[in-house]
């Protein structure tokens, strides 16, 4: 049973993940996610030029090994990885395997903003981590919405840049179980939705 604040519930989803990733069944339901990634890439990765991906914390799904190898047989595409400013929205430069990252107040490797071999990129697609997520009908149309770490930054940046580009991709990455339902949390005014999600049961748009 999950608590009734998002603190408390945020605290008891992580614990959960934490077990989940060091159970049994974890290796094969973690491939099928990555095969849906790896499907999605396929289909629709040579419609887009930049990818964001994540720095793997806390036992969240490590994307790093399939971007990588995709990105070196896409050759019209670049990866990049997100940087927190001080006024909690992000930045995002190119990410090359090997390039040196700093630690962020909060200890996930960032790129460096001084590197001016890594410019500044505003990627056409967005892959978010979830802690939770859940979804909603809304006139007949299913939006998915994510529950992060309570920062805030990543909804403040995606407001900021579908402005820029209505067509940003943003794919929460997730597990079946980590759904939440309407009585554990819903989204707020302030919350951005996906645009689709993925977890082993598919790519849910």
């Amino acid at each position: 049973m999950h608590g009734n604040s998002p603190k408390t519930l945020r605290q008891e989803l992580l614990k959960q993940r934490t077990e989940f990733a060091g159970g049994e069944n974890y290796t094969q339901i973690a491939a099928t996610v990555i095969a849906n990634l790896n499907q999605f890439l396929v289909t629709e990765g040579k419609f887009l030029s930049s990818i964001a991906l994540y720095w793997p914390i806390q036992d969240e799904l490590d994307l790093r090994p399939t971007l990588i190898s995709w990105a070196k047989d896409t050759a019209h595409c670049t990866l990049t990885l997100p940087f927190a400013r001080p006024d909690k929205r992000l930045d995002f430069y190119q990410w090359k395997d090997g390039d040196k990252l700093i630690p962020s107040k909060h200890g996930v490797p960032e790129p460096d903003p001084s590197n001016l071999d890594r410019p500044a990129i505003d990627p056409d697609c967005i892959l978010i981590p979830c802690v939770g997520w859940s979804s909603s009908s809304v006139n007949g149309e299913t939006h998915y919405w994510r529950l992060g770490y309570g920062g805030g930054y990543f909804d403040r940046t995606l407001a900021d840049l579908r402005k820029k580009n209505p067509k940003l991709i943003c794919i929460g990455i997730g597990f079946d179980w980590q759904k939440l339902d309407d009585s554990q949390w819903s989204a707020q005014t302030h919350d951005e939705p996906l645009d689709m999600l993925l977890t082993e049961s598919g790519l849910h748009r």
